[in-house]
């Protein structure tokens, strides 16, 4: 990028190496964020039911003059996104997105105390218009995740919170809150719901109605996302990297928050 120009990405103003114009940010501006958890055989908790995650050692430096590992995983595995495709026929697999649905302004929405307090508690419509008193209109075409407080709990069996019977439970958006947020336009053209947890809806929930309401809508999820004491209320951008696969529904994913240093 040549100095003292500016572009424009996900609703971010960027400037190049120059001194920033007023009202514009320079890269030099932002700080990088790390939002995803590392994978490890070891520690990554895989929804029930998927497949395994393994890692195997094929060569080594001192015998092969290289290293490599064998790894196997689901599409989703980890921190990963979702594609339409992953819950409905006729939808757009990861690789039929454009670059823009992977590079979005975020919002987090904290309800952790809510979330201590009742592992199956639903984001309300109210939870969300609490929110923009505080801090502002939810962007258009943003990626909205909820901080419950689970990415404290990964790599342990307390991430699946499993009762006696087996069922888990973890919070999430209420299907009122999903539909709130299409309807009146928060999403956009493009957008996400983001989580720390499993899926954007309650565990409680396995029709999974939340999910396939915002894939239908073309829109993706970020699900199993770390650090994000690190991610201000609003102001920042999400970049989601991860392998696309041809007719994919998702990947493991690396995601980074762009997050303004003033």
């Amino acid at each position: 990028m040549l100095a003292g120009v500016v572009t424009t990405v996900g609703g971010m103003a960027v400037a190049g190496a120059g001194t920033a114009s007023a009202g514009t940010l320079g890269l030099k501006d932002y700080r990088l964020v790390n939002l995803a958890h590392v994978n490890d055989p070891d520690r990554t908790n895989v929804y029930p039911g998927d497949p395994a995650f393994t890692m195997t050692t094929v060569t080594t430096v001192p015998e092969d003059g290289f290293y490599l590992q064998y790894v196997r995983q689901g599409e989703h595995t980890g921190t990963h996104w979702g594609a339409p495709s992953h819950f409905n026929e006729g939808e757009r697999h990861a690789d039929e997105l454009d670059a823009e649905d992977l590079f979005l302004p975020a919002v987090k929405v904290d309800v952790r105390a809510r979330a201590r307090r009742d592992a199956d508690y639903e984001v309300t419509v109210a939870d969300l218009q609490r929110w923009e008193r505080e801090h502002g209109r939810i962007p258009q075409e943003a990626a909205i995740v909820l901080w419950t407080g689970w990415e404290d709990r990964w790599g342990t069996p307390a991430f699946y919170n499993f009762d006696a019977s087996g069922q888990m439970h973890q919070p999430g958006f209420s299907l009122e809150a999903a539909r709130w947020l299409v309807r009146t336009g928060r999403l956009g053209r493009r957008g996400a719901l983001g989580t720390d947890t499993f899926s954007p809806e309650r565990a409680v929930d396995t029709s999974y109605a939340v999910s396939k309401l915002l894939y239908r809508e073309r829109r993706i999820s970020l699900e199993v996302l770390a650090n994000l004491a690190e991610l201000p209320a609003t102001g920042a951008h999400v970049l989601v990297g991860g392998t696309v696969n041809r007719r994919g529904s998702g990947s493991p994913a690396s995601v980074y928050a762009f997050v303004p240093k003033r």
